[in-house]
């Protein structure tokens, strides 16, 4: 009997690395806000959270300021920053396999579902997920807690036992947790060992291979 049935991925640090395109975007956001941020590594707290939560927390903006910062942020990353983007090495072979297996892929992220779809079509990989779910354009349905509950109604004739969610930081495993279902925290990502381990994760793993040997086992136990 399949442990798992529906798979949720994270979008941005699990299926791809979009540090060129988020980074940037925040940089030229921070400059129509008159702040110069040279050092793009330092701008990698943003992949990952939604941006009204880095905006506020990082440059400590207030609500409006927050607003406008993301609104400067979306006009270059709708037109630039989405595709510079690339694929972790074995996502696409990973897919095809999962998909083949008959598991239900889902997208779980808290970037905006039209920007998400976009980037999986520009990827070639949007043919394996069933459903995408991310949050909308004014800001809100963008925790991850909230945008896992949608997910779990959506399939509400399975049990929280059928499902995973496989994320590169703490907002993942923490959403999972709230929700009641298994995660998979995975390092290669934007989250730390330490940020995912104290996130309390059902696994840890270190590549795109040991996802799929997780998967597989549940296949066989």
């Amino acid at each position: 009997m399949d442990k798992y049935k529906i798979i949720l991925f994270d979008l941005d640090g699990t299926l791809s690395d979009p540090k060129i395109g988020i980074t940037k975007s925040v940089q030229y956001a921070l400059q129509k806000m008159d702040i110069d941020e040279p050092n793009f590594d330092k701008l990698e707290c943003f992949i990952g959270p939604p941006l009204q939560a880095s905006f506020a927390e990082y440059y400590e903006f207030d609500k409006e300021n927050t607003q406008k910062a993301i609104d400067y942020y979306r006009e270059r990353f709708k037109d630039k920053g989405m595709f510079e983007n690339e694929l972790y090495l074995y996502i696409p072979l990973l897919l095809k396999s999962l998909k083949e297996q008959q598991y239900t892929l889902v997208v779980a992220t808290s970037k905006p579902t039209v920007f998400s779809e976009q980037i999986l079509k520009y990827f070639n990989i949007d043919q394996y997920f069933e459903l995408v779910v991310g949050s909308y354009l004014d800001g809100t349905r963008t925790s991850k807690t909230e945008i896992i509950q949608y997910i779990l109604d959506k399939y509400n004739e399975h049990r929280l036992d059928d499902f995973i969610m496989i994320g590169d930081r703490k907002h993942d495993i923490i959403g999972a947790n709230n929700t009641g279902i298994d995660s998979i925290g995975v390092t290669y990502g934007y989250g730390s060992f330490k940020e995912l381990s104290n996130s309390n994760p059902t696994h840890i793993v270190n590549s795109v291979d040991e996802i799929k040997d997780i998967l597989i086992a549940s296949k066989v136990e």
